[in-house]
């Protein structure tokens, strides 16, 4: 059976001409960048964020660039809102092809020094059971098109990052989802790809939440050398494009994860050291 599995073709490149695709968290960001790129092959584009005007703009550059383009407000934090949203993709494109569950909120401050601990359920909510409530949904209609599910993590749902114990709980929560649900969907024909961008060059940490639970205003990240948006989107759109299991999406951070197999307190001891820098 292993020889099998190594030995077989690799499968077709998916192509998204005339794919319904959901992108959740599409605004701005790496949700908005992917929607554009995406929008040169034509697919039929359903873009979902709370801010409707921002969310419109988005969708104007799709259209312009050959997609078909559907704005629906929406807070995935919802879960009855997520349901709508499904439910009005599969109203506009009669299905769905790919759910791209790319919405998420960040946080950063000591476990300490927090004093708003409902950040952690908001989190919660926000970047992990929205992927459940929408995928509960979304998942009859990507089984009938042998589709694909995509979550957008983080390498804070690979490995501990000092400061940021919520973000990295709630993104730890999401990729355990979808792991286990891989597995569960094995021979369904639906495939589940997960992708882990390191620090991209957008406004989550700006817009994230501090140990008050107020709009931190500065990343508490080192930002030099942060990867280009649309870096980050060309890369998610090849790992939907192979239908991969899972994307580390730099060198550096693959081989920091082998580091951490072999030499685990050599990773937590550089990870302190980078947060006192």
């Amino acid at each position: 059976i292993i020889l099998r599995r190594l030995t077989r073709p690799a499968a077709s490149p998916m192509r998204f001409a005339d794919k319904t695709i959901v992108i959740t968290g599409a605004s701005d960001g790496i949700g908005a960048e992917l929607a554009r790129q995406l929008a040169a092959e034509r697919p039929n584009l359903v873009l979902a964020a709370r801010g409707a005007e921002a969310l419109e703009r988005v969708a104007a550059d799709c259209r312009a660039r050959g997609a078909q383009a559907l704005a629906v407000p929406t807070d995935v934090a919802d879960a009855a809102a997520c349901e709508r949203l499904i439910a009005r993709a599969a109203e506009a494109f009669g299905g769905i092809d790919v759910l791209v569950n790319n919405a998420g909120i960040s946080m950063h401050a000591l476990f300490d020094q927090t004093s708003d601990f409902t950040t952690y359920e908001r989190l919660l909510r926000i970047n992990a059971l929205s992927c459940v409530h929408l995928t509960r949904h979304a998942l009859p209609l990507l089984t009938a098109r042998r589709g694909l599910l995509v979550g957008v993590s983080s390498l804070a749902g690979k490995t501990g990052v000092p400061g940021r114990t919520a973000y990295c709980m709630s993104k730890f929560a999401m990729s355990g989802f979808f792991e286990a649900l891989r597995i569960e969907l094995d021979g369904s024909g639906v495939d589940v790809t997960m992708v882990f961008p390191g620090v991209v060059a957008t406004e989550i940490r700006r817009r994230g939440w501090n140990g008050a639970g107020q709009p931190a205003g500065v990343s508490g990240l080192e930002e030099r050398g942060a990867m280009a948006v649309d870096e980050c989107a060309r890369q998610i759109v090849a790992a939907m494009r192979a239908r991969r299991r899972e994307w580390v999406m730099t060198p550096r951070a693959r081989i920091g994860l082998w580091l951490k197999l072999a030499a685990p307190r050599l990773v937590d001891r550089m990870a302190r050291n980078a947060l006192r820098r």
